[in-house]
C-alpha cells in the first residue's frame, strides 16, 4: 500500500476518534424544575352528525274545480248584485221600490 494511502486513512481514522471523544466529554447532567400555571390546551367539540335530509317527494299538481256560477238577482228573498246579498227591505229602501220611497213611508 502507498504510504499517502495510509496516512489518509490513519487521519480519517483520528478525525472520527477526535468526534467522537468531544460528544462524549460535552455530555452534561440537566435537572430542571418548573412551578406555574400549565398553558391553556385547546380541546376541539365533539362533531356532531346531522341525519341526511329526507328524500324529495314530488306530489302531482292540485285538481281546481271550476268556480260556481253566481247568478246576479234575487236568490229566495234576498238580492245578489255581485258584490253583497241585500234583504229585500234594505233593497227597497236604497234602491226605491214598493214598500219604500225616497220620500218617505206609503
Amino acid at each position: 500500500m502507498n504510504n499517502t494511502l495510509k496516512t489518509s486513512i490513519f487521519a480519517g481514522a483520528v478525525a472520527i476518534g477526535a468526534l467522537g471523544m468531544s460528544s462524549a466529554a460535552m455530555a452534561q447532567v440537566h435537572l430542571g424544575i418548573n412551578i406555574g400555571v400549565p398553558a391553556p390546551v385547546y380541546i376541539a367539540p365533539q362533531p356532531v352528525y346531522a341525519p341526511p335530509p329526507p328524500p324529495v317527494v314530488y306530489a302531482p299538481p292540485p285538481v281546481y274545480a271550476a268556480a260556481p256560477v253566481v247568478v246576479i238577482g234575487w236568490h229566495g228573498d234576498r238580492y245578489w248584485d255581485g258584490r253583497r246579498y241585500w234583504n229585500r227591505n234594505d233593497w227597497y229602501r236604497y234602491h226605491g221600490g214598493p214598500r219604500y220611497d225616497h220620500r218617505g213611508w206609503h
